[in-house]
C-alpha cells in the first residue's frame, strides 16, 4: 500500500510541476524538514539535498520571481518559453523523489514518467495561456495564473497528505483545460 501510495503522490507532485515547478518542489522540501524529528515525508538521497536551508531558500526566490513573471503579458510567454525546460525536470525529479526510485523502482522509468506528467500538464497550459491572453488582451492572465498556482499548491499538499486526491485534482484541471481548448 506504502508503494502505491508513492507513485500517487508522485503523480500528483509531477503534475502540478507542470502547473508551477517551484510549488511543489518548495512544499516538499518542507515536508521533508518538518516537523522536526518527524517529517512529513523522508526522501532518500540524494533527493535529500532539497531539505536543506541552502534549497528551500532558493526555491522560495524561485517561486516569488515564478509567480510574478507568470502574471505579466508577455512576460508571462517568456517564461513559459523558460518553463518548458524547467517544469518537465522539476517534475522528473519529484517524480523519483516521491517514489523512493533510488530503490524501489527503475531510476530511468521514473525520470521518464516525470518528464511526461509535467510535460503534458505545462504544455496544456502553454496552449491554453495564448488563447487567455488574446481573449482577455492580457487583463485575464493574472487571475488565470493566480487559479493554477492555486491548484498547484492544492494538489501539492494533497500529494503529500492524501495523494489520491491529488491525482484526482490535477485530472480534473487538465480535463477542464483540454474541454475549454477545444471549445474556443
Amino acid at each position: 500500500m506504502e508503494a502505491l501510495s508513492g507513485l500517487l503522490s508522485a503523480f500528483g507532485l509531477a503534475g502540478s510541476a507542470g502547473l508551477n515547478a517551484y510549488i511543489p518542489l518548495l512544499i516538499v522540501a518542507i515536508s521533508g524538514r518538518f516537523p522536526a524529528g518527524n517529517p512529513l515525508i523522508r526522501l532518500a538521497e540524494p533527493y535529500d539535498a532539497l531539505t536543506s536551508w541552502w534549497a528551500i531558500g532558493v526555491l522560495a526566490v524561485l517561486l516569488v520571481v515564478e509567480v510574478t513573471a507568470d502574471k505579466i503579458p508577455v512576460v508571462d510567454s517568456i517564461n513559459d518559453g523558460i518553463q518548458t525546460f524547467v517544469r518537465p525536470a522539476a517534475g522528473a525529479v519529484l517524480f523519483a523523489a516521491s517514489t523512493g526510485a533510488v530503490t524501489s523502482i527503475h531510476p530511468v522509468f521514473a525520470i521518464i514518467a516525470g518528464i511526461i506528467v509535467a510535460g503534458g500538464v505545462h504544455a496544456v497550459k502553454s496552449t491554453v495561456r495564448p488563447a487567455v491572453t488574446a481573449t482577455t488582451a492580457g487583463t485575464g492572465n493574472w487571475a488565470v495564473s493566480t487559479a493554477e498556482d492555486v491548484v498547484a499548491v492544492v494538489a501539492s499538499v494533497l500529494a503529500v497528505l492524501a495523494p489520491i486526491v491529488a491525482v484526482a485534482v490535477v485530472l480534473a484541471v487538465v480535463i477542464w483545460f483540454v474541454r475549454r481548448r477545444r471549445g474556443r
